[in-house]
């Protein structure tokens, strides 16, 4: 069977990774579906607000050439009726907690994307030393009430909004960093992060209202790297300051002409930096 380009374009087959190995994981609050790919030392990817460990692909998909990848679906991704017991940060922190427990892994690295770089950090506070490395990409050291963030809350939680609305998904190019084409990636892009249900996106940024982590990032006690998007409206420039200056051992990289969603648009980039800090950090260990 002959597969047209059209098709593949359409179905955003082409930014999904592939070949992966899933599997679940049967933790105390949920099971979690989750996926790893590749081989090597293990790294951890925490998906962020909305579209699950899948729109993490095109990332994984290069970071799997040189390491063992895992990423899995966080409490409420594939069952909506999560929601009927309120969870907190806390919670999805003692889910991770356990989802690394259950895959048996001492010290991997751990990087956390926009709501999993909130997570990765609160992990990091309270278990530093079950990681190796930590890896952050598009969050801050606390919550910024910013015009971007109330409009997403106000209308999250108060309106029924169409899955995949033409007009609606205007407000991923503030995501993109730009005015993004409506080409197969903005089509994955959203698409993929319309799967989230919307009760759940508004109940994870809810949570976020509560983050900060700024007098326990002295904690945090193994090498980390912090992502930022010089086009990310969801991260200040202060917020970062405040992050890089407060961790003990950590090195800022601002990635120009990104937004927020840096590791869907540029992921060669993104994997690149991450791979130069991980060998790094692995020849000190050695």
């Amino acid at each position: 069977m002959k597969i047209s380009k059209e098709w593949f374009s359409a179905s955003g087959a082409e930014f999904r990774a592939r070949d992966g190995r899933h599997g679940v994981a049967h933790l105390t609050c949920y099971s979690a579906e989750y996926c790893e790919w590749g081989v090597g030392p293990p790294l951890v990817l925490v998906p962020g607000l909305a579209g699950g460990y899948e729109l993490l692909g095109p990332l994984a998909r290069l970071l799997a050439k040189k390491y063992r990848v895992i990423s899995f679906q966080l409490r409420g991704e594939n069952d909506c009726f999560a929601l009927r017991r309120r969870f907190t940060l806390e919670d999805l922190v003692q889910d991770l907690a356990e989802f690394l427990a259950w895959h048996r892994l001492e010290q991997p690295a751990l990087m956390g994307v926009s709501f999993g770089g909130v997570l990765a950090l609160e992990f990091a506070a309270s278990y530093a030393s079950r990681i190796r490395s930590l890896i952050i990409h598009g969050a801050g050291a606390h919550f910024e009430r910013g015009l971007v963030q109330q409009v997403a809350s106000m209308v999250l939680s108060r309106y029924p909004l169409p899955n995949d609305n033409p007009f609606v998904n205007q407000f991923f190019n503030l995501l993109f960093g730009r005015r993004q084409k409506q080409d197969s990636l903005f089509q994955f892009v959203t698409r993929q992060c319309w799967q989230t249900d919307q009760s759940v996106m508004a109940h994870r940024l809810h949570l976020v209202e509560s983050f900060n982590v700024v007098d326990r990032l002295d904690r945090v006690q193994v090498p980390a790297l912090v992502l930022a998007g010089a086009r990310d409206p969801l991260v200040s420039t202060r917020s970062l300051a405040i992050l890089s200056q407060g961790l003990p051992n950590v090195r800022l990289c601002r990635l120009s002409g990104c937004g927020h969603l840096a590791f869907a648009t540029q992921p060669d980039r993104v994997a690149q930096e991450v791979q130069d800090f991980l060998g790094a950090t692995e020849k000190i260990c050695v």
